[in-house]
């Protein structure tokens, strides 16, 4: 049985969750579109954003693992995403496909009534969508479309996947009186950043000669570009805290930390003088 999500993750059937989340931060960073100005790269991204979203679910997987490419009328991801044009949304459909709902008269998010039937007293509409991590950090609009009506949403700093927003009277419509639209909010993903709750953790690159003698570096955070003074003898993976750039805890009002994770690029020997070399090469410890 063809399974292409996992040839779009470049990863094996039989991969663990963190294989797969480990292949997607690779190829969403090498393809991300502010990063990758390629003819197709966009569209790559999309795939692999969508391929993401269903190998990262356990229900949705569940239910790929069982049924493979025929959900796809047969095609592989691909072909399935090609044929589906530039501007149709990919998480959308697939959240139509694994258990999104049926929707109502062509909702694109899935939902209904909340269990009452047209005519009964809860107009209220259920629906999900997708929001950007950044979005979802700084908060924001984000354009929906529902029942052929299209409007902006406010999406509040901070807010996490699984949290929900009500947009008043945006929900079906009956004897003069209009329900509410009930949206669960999933954030998408981020190449760059982990969360967890309220904490951001971030790698950012430094030369070997910067991790050895310390010098000073400019790092783009999602709140502001910073100045991080870098030590000498930095270690591979050691933490910075920076304080009250995380996340917005809409509770308390206060922001979480953000953490970066120093990632040494080692230079090529090749590209090094050969008397260094030579000089690293004999004097260098072993340990």
């Amino acid at each position: 049985m063809a399974k292409s999500l996992y040839e779009t993750l470049e990863v094996s059937e039989n991969a663990t969750a963190d294989e797969i989340k480990k292949a997607y931060r690779k190829l969403a960073r090498k393809y991300h579109p502010d990063v990758n100005k390629e003819a197709g790269a966009e569209d790559k991204f999309k795939e692999i954003n969508a391929a993401y979203e269903v190998l990262s679910d356990k229900e949705k997987k569940m239910q790929y693992d069982q049924h493979g490419d025929s959900m796809f009328g047969g095609q592989n991801f691909h072909d399935f995403a090609q044929r589906q044009g530039h501007n149709v949304d990919l998480d959308e459909i697939l959240r139509q496909m694994f258990g999104g709902g049926s929707g109502f008269g062509g909702n694109p998010f899935g939902g209904g009534f909340s269990g009452h039937s047209f005519g009964g007293p809860d107009l209220d509409t259920q629906a999900q969508i997708t929001v950007a991590f950044d979005v979802a950090i700084l908060g924001g609009k984000q354009h929906i479309t529902m029942n052929s009506e299209s409007f902006d949403i406010k999406i509040p700093e901070g807010i996490s996947s699984g949290q929900k927003i009500r947009a008043k009277g945006k929900g079906k419509s009956y004897q003069g009186q209009r329900g509410d639209l009930i949206i669960t909010v999933n954030v998408a993903a981020s190449p760059e950043y982990e969360r967890d709750e309220f904490t951001l953790t971030k790698y950012f690159d430094i030369p070997l000669k910067t991790a050895l003698f310390g010098n000073k570096v400019l790092i783009k955070t999602l709140h502001k570009d910073i100045t991080l003074k870098v030590p000498q003898n930095t270690k591979q993976h050691q933490k910075f805290r920076v304080k009250e750039l995380g996340v917005l805890n809409r509770k308390t009002g206060l922001r979480g930390d953000l953490y970066l994770k120093a990632n040494i690029i080692l230079p090529k020997i090749e590209d090094l003088d050969e008397t260094l070399v030579k000089q690293l090469e004999e004097k260098l410890p072993e340990n």
